[in-house]
């Protein structure tokens, strides 16, 4: 892997800096729609059901005490401990509930726990939830069981009772420890909370598999800061480190309102932030890890990304490959048998399915053959950054060219700037174009034309 030039020019940047999809699913969560629900989610879980093959399980647990103003995630803000314990009591009628709809499939590749703040509830609580999933379903022994935390609400007690359950995995939010841009934000969280919480949790017992999430592109984020950042990072020797776009979208996130436009860093300084991260983590030996993500060559991740086995989904980039994934919890979305399922985002109507014995499903999408197969090619530019045709027209018995004809000639740009290469073998994103892989895969959507004539429903391709 060549290291990106730290010049690509101002009027490139904003020729392809342009809303776009991440693509942790094609097609996206903006097709999903309210005429697809709970009967095609217990049709395809029945189909599910009769693959001998393990699942991904994701957990959703959103209470946070205090809302920051660059999240993107779907979230409850309150202090009143008791709506918490309710919910929990709800998510394991879900998990019975899903359990009886796979009597015959309970074997988990890899489960993890997101938020919201999975520790706002105490280690007790925790414990009580993870007890209750696994008298239903159990993990595999290469199993990756991983779960977000916050070092500003973590304890010991909590890192202690995660690591004797089983937990192997943690991923530590960071965004930026400069205090000006953590007051524009609304998170104010220490380099000693966060070094103190990982050496901890090393001592411990988790000695792999810890990572840290930063974000460029906050409001007052200046070079010379986010380099400060980016040299305490690096002597905390994280396992894998990712490096997000700041997802700027008031129009979805009215939080976002409160975070004023002109301190946003302008779009050549927000690329600059990031080649910065980038060189920085490559000169200290990690690897570069589909779009935004880098791990140490020892990692599983680092070690899946070389041979080819990398795998991409709502939870992230993953080395397991599950077949479905299933998730329980307000707004979490499963992927099961070529179909999306989200669950309803109210506490109310949550509650209200599961009072009835209903799985809470609000939502969904049924992929067909044209999802499925542009759904593989986007997968694979996300994961590998090439996609081999004659690999695409045996598996799906199309001729790579004809069929996505309108696809290449949409290619022209980003050939054209050098991102992304052509030829009879493969369709291969170059290293200067990984920071373009969303424009990249962007030419294979075939819903995105529709969508921008809409206005803005993305967040910024860089």
């Amino acid at each position: 892997m060549g290291r990106t030039p730290d010049k690509v020019s101002v009027e490139t940047l904003r020729k392809f800096d342009r809303p776009g999809p991440r693509y942790t699913s094609y097609p996206t969560a903006v097709e999903f729609t309210d005429e697809v629900g709970r009967p095609e989610y217990e049709a395809k879980l029945a189909e599910a059901d009769a693959r001998d093959e393990p699942l991904s399980f994701y957990t959703h647990l959103p209470f946070c005490e205090h809302r920051c103003l660059f999240c993107g995630c779907h979230v409850v803000i309150t202090r009143h401990r008791e709506v918490a314990s309710e919910y929990l009591s709800y998510l394991e009628r879900e998990v019975d509930l899903l359990a009886d709809a796979l009597p015959d499939r309970r074997r988990i590749a890899q489960m993890q726990w997101g938020g919201g703040t999975p520790t706002y509830f105490t280690p007790g609580q925790l414990e009580g939830l993870y007890r209750h999933l696994t008298a239903r379903f159990r993990f595999s022994e290469e199993a990756e069981i991983s779960v977000e935390v916050d070092p500003r609400v973590t304890t010991e007690d909590h890192l202690r009772a995660l690591s004797e359950l089983g937990f192997n995995r943690l991923s530590m939010g960071v965004q930026d420890f400069t205090p000006e841009v953590q007051e524009a934000i609304g998170r104010h969280q220490t380099y000693q909370q966060t070094r103190d919480q990982m050496a901890f949790a090393r001592r411990i017992g988790f000695d792999e598999g810890i990572n840290l999430d930063l974000i460029y592109g906050l409001p007052e984020q200046r070079p010379e800061s986010f380099d400060e950042n980016l040299d305490q990072v690096l002597g905390l020797r994280p396992d894998r480190v990712a490096v997000y776009s700041f997802a700027y979208v008031p129009w979805i996130r009215g939080h976002q309102r409160r975070i004023e436009r002109q301190t946003l860093p302008r779009p050549e300084v927000k690329l600059e932030l990031y080649l910065r991260a980038m060189n920085r983590f490559l000169e200290a030996g990690y690897e570069p890890i589909g779009m935004d993500h880098f791990a140490l060559p020892e990692d599983e991740l680092a070690v899946a990304a070389r041979e080819g086995r990398l795998h991409r989904n709502f939870m992230g980039y993953t080395t397991q490959a599950a077949t479905d994934m299933v998730a329980v919890g307000i707004s979490g979305i499963g992927d099961v048998q070529s179909a999306f399922f989200q669950n309803a985002k109210k506490l109310s109507t949550y509650y209200e399915a599961l009072d009835a014995g209903r799985l809470p499903v609000e939502r969904g999408y049924v992929l067909d053959a044209d999802d499925r197969l542009r759904q593989y090619v986007i997968s694979r530019i996300m994961c590998d950054f090439r996609v081999d045709k004659a690999e695409v027209e045996a598996r799906f018995g199309i001729t790579f060219d004809a069929y996505f004809r309108e696809s290449l000639e949409a290619l022209s740009e980003p050939i054209e700037a050098g991102f992304v290469t052509v030829d009879e073998e493969a369709v291969t994103v170059t290293d200067p174009g990984r920071l373009f892989v969303r424009n990249v895969c962007m030419a294979f959507d075939r819903y995105l034309a529709e969508k921008e004539k809409d206005g803005p429903t993305f967040s910024r391709t860089v």
